[in-house]
């Protein structure tokens, strides 16, 4: 199915729904934000067919911490460059949306099991901002970020989502960005799509059809594929947030499964009420 007919699809059945979806995005290069691609586009349909929410909850792949999960409780996060070598426009960049203090800390008491800790100077990171410009374009509505704990196994982050889906039901929209396949050093400008990112991705979105999370998160399972596909799992661990937060109930609608750059995987996905 194409995205343009995914795009249908969801906005007709997002219309009543109460439950706010769940989204993950494949957010790739920055250049995203600036440039018009099949991406940026992809992301400005969806967040027209979106609900609106009452705040943001974002797992981004660049905020990576080690002991802990931290929230950011900041009343105005800021816009973090978190790269380099890119144009000036890049830069110059903002996304002045507002958090929300009062829930993130509220977040901080829910994942206590998990170690969580307010924290006030992150802010949105490349991974949040990027996509949340086309999302919601004039900034207006609040959010927040959580961190990854790096020193967990990946069903950890299950249990996040799992943790964190009862906001759902309260207008929080909770957003994981990363990348399904994510190696840059295998990376190509304009090459074709390498096998092990064309396996590693198929085998993602069939588990999640099936509603396997088991298989996802078991990196002894997944073996040298998972290595191939993510040197670091950082870019993975957000779509296993979404999983985690994801109901039984819930339909799946993929977008943008594409791979770009011979190794990186755009593929989206919305768990959201029929």
């Amino acid at each position: 199915m194409s995205t343009a007919q995914s795009l249908r699809n969801l906005r007709e059945s997002l219309a009543p729904s109460e439950r706010m979806p769940l989204v993950f995005l494949g957010h790739g290069s920055p250049m995203n934000a600036i440039e018009d691609t099949a991406y940026s586009r992809a992301w400005t349909q969806l967040g027209q067919k979106l609900p609106r929410p009452k705040a943001i909850l974002v797992v981004s792949a660049h905020w990576m911490t080690r002991g802990t999960t931290l929230v950011d409780v900041s009343a105005l996060p800021r816009t973090i460059h978190d790269f380099r070598g890119f144009p000036e426009e890049l830069f110059a960049q903002q996304y002045p949306a507002q958090g929300a203090p009062d829930l993130a800390r509220e977040v901080v008491s829910i994942l206590a099991s998990h170690h969580a800790e307010e924290d006030d100077t992150w802010g949105l990171d490349h991974g949040a901002w990027t996509v949340l410009k086309f999302l919601y374009p004039n900034a207006d509505v609040p959010v927040f970020q959580i961190s990854i704990d790096m020193t967990r196994d990946l069903d950890y982050q299950l249990e996040i989502g799992k943790t964190l889906s009862e906001l759902r039901d309260r207008g929080v929209l909770i957003l994981g960005s990363g990348n399904v396949v994510h190696n840059l050093r295998t990376m190509q400008y304009g090459g074709d799509p390498q096998d092990f990112a064309l396996e590693f991705d198929a085998l993602v979105a069939d588990r999640l059809e099936h509603r396997d999370f088991a298989t996802l998160s078991n990196r002894d399972g997944l073996g040298t594929l998972l290595q191939m596909a993510h040197p670091s799992v950082d870019h993975y661990l957000p779509a296993l947030t979404i999983a985690g937060a994801s109901k039984d109930t819930d339909q799946l609608t993929f977008m943008t499964d594409s791979i770009d750059l011979g190794s990186v995987s755009m593929r989206s996905f919305v768990f959201h009420d029929h």
